[in-house]
């Protein structure tokens, strides 16, 4: 059993928390607890495998109680946040510091609001712990790049954050054209491009319909009712296509992946990233039957 404390000054928010979990046989939850002070004396007491926990609290806030965990009792935490671009940063900041992962939280509360929790719930009590506030390497930084007509693809899900913004970082203001899919809440995406913008020396930006792939630019598919696809070759553009879930996702890197694999072929290098599920692996599989080098992450280095 997977034992779970579940913290948020909200009631009605513990209650539907908690009944969504109760309903997985292999779930526990071992206590509730509505702030900071109450969650201290429920971890000690109760020594739970993971912790759902509010940013948006009273006293102390989600992200200072979150660093003072991952600080001094290290554990699986996965943040509720409000879906506002308020909320968005907040999250952002929390996976950072080493959150696993997040979960938004419904405008209206009600049955099936929180039905993926389970899901992420298990694959926090398998997931490793990252140190507090950092990244666990610097990857070295990459020398100019000269246009050829290249393509960087990349696909991750949980604890794509922290490796995102390991590998944009090192990328030089000059390299080639970058197209991403990170499995992230729609509200959340925009936020996240402009906080990559903040440290890359690339220009980073949510993925726009029709938008020319340059180099010296990263597209991130915003997230929503549409995959990012690549199209076309002479310039290759983005292309945002409405449509049903594609391995579960949307936007999906599978995908992603297919399109760069028809458009761009051998001249693309794909790379997927940390992340729960399936998501990916057969987009990847068909860069490589197109002729392109890809890469996956190790995985000792990844969260999942």
């Amino acid at each position: 059993m997977i034992r779970v404390l579940v913290v948020d000054d909200s009631a009605t928010m513990r209650g539907l928390i908690a009944a969504t979990l109760r309903r997985d046989p292999e779930i526990e939850v071992v206590g509730l607890a509505c702030d900071s002070t109450e969650a201290r004396q429920a971890i000690k007491a109760l020594n739970p495998d993971v912790l759902t926990l509010d940013i948006e609290m009273p006293a102390m806030n989600g992200l200072e109680f979150l660093d003072k965990i991952m600080r001094l009792r290290p554990m699986p935490v996965i943040m509720v946040s409000s879906l506002t671009s308020r909320g968005a940063d907040a999250t952002l900041r929390a996976l950072e510091l080493g959150a696993f992962d997040c979960v938004a939280k419904p405008s209206v509360a009600g049955p099936g609001a929180f039905d993926h929790l389970p899901d992420t719930v298990r694959a926090a009590a398998r997931a490793r712990l990252r140190p507090s506030g950092g990244r666990a390497s610097s990857a070295p930084a990459m020398a100019g790049y000269r246009s050829d007509g290249r393509l960087l693809a990349i696909g991750s899900s949980t604890g794509g954050v922290e490796a995102l913004l390991t590998i944009l970082s090192a990328l030089p203001a000059n390299g080639p054209p970058t197209v991403i899919t990170q499995h992230m809440p729609a509200t959340f995406t925009r936020s996240f491009a402009e906080r990559l913008n903040r440290t890359c020396a690339a220009e980073v930006s949510e993925a726009g319909d029709g938008a020319v792939l340059q180099p010296g630019r990263v597209y991130l598919a915003p997230g929503g009712e549409a995959h990012l696809q690549v199209v076309g070759s002479s310039p290759p553009r983005c292309r945002l296509v409405p449509g049903p879930l594609t391995s579960g996702h949307r936007p999906s890197v599978d995908a992603l992946f297919a399109s760069v694999a028809k458009a761009v072929g051998p001249r693309a290098l794909g790379v997927i990233l940390t992340g729960m599920g399936r998501d990916g692996a057969q987009g990847l599989l068909a860069m490589r039957g197109a002729g392109a080098r890809t890469l996956g992450q190790d995985e000792a280095s990844c969260v999942v």
